[in-house]
């Protein structure tokens, strides 16, 4: 499920090879969070999280999530936001090579890491729950607005739709787009030229420009597993997550 590659012997590259589409399931999700954890206590400096060309993840696998219980969906949800945390508190730098499409769960992921870089490219990304019968949990919706600032978040949320890589970039969804074929390199590239600072200064001075994106996981309403959990099993939410589900058997 993962590609690990090291660049230099301190960057970790970490590619997501889940075919056909990194979409992320419980297992997906599990693997994730331990090479993440792995690297933030092997001696690792910096990490790189990438996907397949023209791809970087479709987000939530949901035709597998329809088959889990309750139960099962909250341990999920569960999972997925030790994962953001992991990122967010993460205490070495993390730069996310979006390297094509990147809906839903995709831009989430790369939303917990430091630095963003987009391929170009008619390629999409962007938080399209509502699109799909869902609602963003808070912790995520604040996520989104740190980066991007509140009324932006409120428009991107509430239409729910996908945005082409140079609008990601007006907005400030992504910090810079870059050729298909050099989207990795230049993630170990911004890697490197930060662990060519001072060391204790930039960790420092990273630590506390990110405590607030840490914070975020301190308040238990902010994750709401159980709420995510009842609203995923609603009648209605069924209905739209089973005829999206039919719609891309057809195609």
């Amino acid at each position: 499920m993962l590609d690990i590659q090291n660049h230099d012997n301190e960057i970790r590259e970490l590619r997501l090879a889940r075919p056909p589409v990194n979409a992320l399931n419980p297992e997906m999700v599990e693997t994730l969070l331990e090479a993440v954890r792995s690297a933030q206590t092997d001696g690792t400096r910096a990490l790189v999280l990438s996907g397949r060309p023209g791809l970087f993840s479709a987000g939530l696998d949901v035709p597998e999530l329809l088959k889990l219980d309750r139960d099962g969906m909250v341990g999920f949800w569960n999972g997925l936001f030790g994962l953001l945390e992991a990122l967010a508190r993460s205490p070495i730098p993390v730069a996310t090579a979006i390297t094509g499409h990147s809906p839903a769960g995709g831009t989430v992921i790369a939303m917990f890491s430091d630095y963003r870089i987009q391929a170009e490219g008619d390629f999409k990304l962007g938080l399209n729950e509502v699109q799909v019968g869902l609602v963003v949990p808070p912790v995520i919706h604040r996520a989104l607005v740190r980066l991007i600032g509140p009324y932006p978040a409120e428009r991107h949320l509430v239409a729910g739709q996908m945005i082409a890589a140079e609008r990601a970039l007006e907005i400030g969804l992504v910090d810079e787009l870059q050729p298909a074929d050099q989207v990795v390199s230049r993630a170990v590239d911004w890697c490197r030229t930060h662990l060519a600072l001072p060391q204790h200064s930039m960790l420092a001075t990273r630590a506390l420009c990110r405590a607030d994106l840490g914070a975020l996981f301190d308040d238990p309403k902010a994750l709401d597993a159980d709420g995510f959990a009842e609203f995923w099993f609603r009648d209605e939410t069924q209905a739209t997550l089973k005829g999206m589900v039919e719609k891309l058997k057809k195609k």
